[in-house]
This record gives C-alpha cells, structure tokens and sequence, in this order.
C-alpha cells in the first residue's frame, strides 16, 4: 500500500491521527522510528531551518518541493506537507500538486491568504475572498493523478472574520473539493469543539507549542471529533533550546562532556542511518570506492 492509500485509509479508520512536524529526513526518521503514523513538513520549520527566514511567504516551490522528496524518500509512513498559497495562479498552483505528488507526499495543505502570507499564528493576517480560494483548491483537485492523493484546504479566516465565517468558509472549500479542511489558529478549546460537527469532511487542528492557539491533549481533540492533530514547531523549538545548550556548556566549559548523557544515542542514529546495511554491501562487492 502506497503512503496516498495509507493516509486515506487512516482518515477511514477511528481515531486521532498525530503527525509531529519535521523539517528535513532525519527528523522525519525520528517520528517514524517512535511509531507516529504520520509526518507534518511545516513551511515554516522548513524556512526556518533551510534558509533561516521567517514564514512570511519567502520559501519558493522548488525549495520546498527538494526538501519534500527527500524526506518523502526517508520513511514509509505518510507525509503531508504545506504549500503556502499555491505560489501563484491556478497553473502554478497545478504544477505544485504534481510536483509534490511526483516528490512522494501524501498530502498537501493550500491555504486562503493572499500571496504575501504570514505564518498562521503571526498578527495582521487577511484572507482572500472565499470564491477565489474556492478556485485554488477546484485547481488542486484538478491537478492530482491520484485520487487517493489528499488535498487539505486551510483557512486562516478565524482571525481576521471570526469563528462562524471560518466555519462558512470551510463548508464552502469542502464543496470545492477539499477533503480535509485546516481550521487555523482557534482561540478557545470552545472554537475547537465548535468546528468538527460543523464541517462536512474531517477536521485538522495545528498545535504549535507557542502559538495562539490552546494545547489540548490528542485524547481530547479526538474527543471533540478532529482527525488530525499537527505539531508544527515542537522539533524545530526542542532542537534550538538544546543547541543553545550544548553551546553554553562548550563555551563555558571547553567541553560537552557533561552533556552526553542528555544527548541522542549515536548508536541508533547509524542505525536508522542505515549505516550497518550500508558497509554490508559495501563488503559484498569488490568495487573501488575512488
């Protein structure tokens, strides 16, 4: 079974779907290692961590989509990923469906702001008028070859026109086609709750560790009816605290002795490296590595 078919098959099935956020092949790796059943590659981790530029729009199709198809290429489980606005018109936004398609995604999300977008939990967001969103995501579902291909449409509307117009929008972007819909940044857990029975197809919830939004236990977003539940930021976030920490202690100290134990265990990174399987066949044939 392909990761598309997995991914809809898991939005068949009972309960929550967790996808921790990644943002290159190792740390899609540790998610899939620890048994999640599914990868989120956020835009903004990817921005961040490759180019070191805030989500403010800058991060083009072609660096995302690099980034994508290696991680894509490094686990078995699904990964859905973020594609801004679709970075253009309805042929640009056809070419990205199949570029990420082509790049082994399971699914991508597109969203409802303007082209000069910010990150979803950054102030002074607008959106676009609901029908031209309803266009890109008619576009999106056009371009897929696969249907198991999953298109997420997200609305970043709670914000700029509140609650009840984010949850008209969705219903509208569902009848466009989309078949998750990505209600993002709710206020309240009382906003969470209010949207899966209110929406038509199922409902994915962004829990960013230090955003506007309430961290709720996955137990209770399943409770409330969301499928999907993304932690975008919670690597990217615990990689830069420890790396300050390292820094301090080695800038203090003179050495990271003191830190080993805290650190990952480099046995099971050439592990899941795949390093032992690699000097095997490197043994198996007498072919000169220079």
């Amino acid at each position: 079974m392909n990761t598309n078919a997995r991914l809809r098959q898991l939005l068949k099935e009972p309960g929550i779907i967790v996808a921790p956020g990644c943002y290159d092949p190792l740390t899609a790796k540790l998610i899939e290692h620890m048994g999640f059943p599914c990868a989120y590659l956020s835009g903004a981790s990817v921005v961040n961590t490759n180019l070191a530029m805030p989500d403010i729009g800058l991060i083009t199709m072609t660096e995302m989509v690099t980034v994508a198809k290696n991680v894509a290429s490094a686990v078995k489980i699904p990964v859905i990923a973020d594609m801004d606005t679709g970075y253009g018109s309805a042929l640009t936004i056809q070419r990205a469906v199949r570029e990420f398609e082509n790049a082994g995604l399971a699914a991508v999300h597109i969203e409802d702001q303007p082209m000069a977008k910010r990150c979803g939990h950054f102030a002074g967001k607008s959106v676009v008028p609901a029908e031209e969103m309803m266009q890109r995501v008619r576009a999106a579902v056009e371009a897929r070859r696969d249907p198991n291909f999953v298109i997420i449409a997200r609305t970043d509307a709670i914000a700029s026109e509140g609650l009840e117009a984010a949850i008209e929008r969705g219903r509208r972007y569902a009848a466009a086609g989309a078949d998750v819909l990505y209600m993002e940044a709710p206020r309240t857990v009382e906003e969470i709750r209010a949207m899966p029975p209110a929406l038509p197809v199922p409902v994915l919830i962004g829990q960013p560790d230090q955003g506007l939004s309430p961290l709720v236990p996955t137990r209770e977003l399943e409770a409330m009816g969301v499928k999907i539940a993304i932690y975008p930021s919670s690597i990217r976030l615990m990689m830069m605290g420890a790396t300050f920490e390292v820094l301090q202690e080695l800038k203090e100290v003179g050495t990271t002795k003191r830190m080993i134990p805290r650190m990952g265990n480099n046995e099971l990174l050439q592990e899941l490296l795949g390093t032992p399987k690699a000097f095997d066949v490197l043994g198996k044939y007498s072919i000169p590595d220079c």
